[in-house]
């Protein structure tokens, strides 16, 4: 396991399209998952512990988002053929335990984690309305024992931007195992 950090938010950046299967094997589109005020994009996988340790409250979170009118998507980019824990049917599994409701992608051409310039899991971006990088950062505060009160600095920064309020720039950022890339 190889701890990384994600780089600092590139502010105003435009959100890349994909085009990626679903669990069930259904394309989703940018455009199809973005809500009326924005979207949370996060590059997850379902061996990583630091996202194993996270991944309740981020499920709680998305609910959040969804009140706010921010729709949430997760991207799975990891090589599976290397990394048999995160292969597409433990993809359906790890969604159904931890009652995902929101889609879960698979990027097995590491496309879309390119574009991103997605570098560990976890690894969470946030986008306003007009699809453009208002959030690159942590969850929250709380590191993998889970232990003290919990800050949602994610929660927290879009309900700022979708309540019209200046986009926060102290974000930090967010820590986990590299993506695992194709040789």
């Amino acid at each position: 396991m190889s701890l990384l950090e994600t780089p600092t938010c590139a502010f105003g950046s435009k959100a890349p399209k994909f085009s990626l299967p679903d669990v069930y094997g259904q394309l989703v589109s940018l455009d199809s998952v973005v809500g009326k005020s924005g979207l949370v994009v996060a590059f997850i996988c379902n061996h990583c512990p630091y996202v194993v340790a996270q991944i309740q409250d981020f499920v709680s979170d998305s609910k959040v988002f969804k009140e706010m009118g921010v729709n949430t998507v997760a991207i799975m980019s990891n090589d599976f053929h290397a990394y048999p824990d995160d292969s597409p049917e433990k993809m359906v599994s790890f969604s159904h335990a931890h009652n995902f409701n929101f889609p879960y992608l698979l990027d097995e051409d590491q496309i879309a984690a390119r574009a991103y310039g997605a570098v560990c899991t976890p690894d969470y971006f946030g986008f306003n309305a007009n699809l453009e990088l208002v959030y690159r950062g942590r969850l929250d505060n709380l590191r993998m024992s889970r232990d003290g009160e919990r800050i949602p600095e994610l929660v927290n920064a879009i309900r700022e931007v979708v309540e019209g309020r200046k986009v926060p720039k102290n974000q930090l950022s967010s820590m986990g195992c590299s993506i695992k890339w194709k040789r």
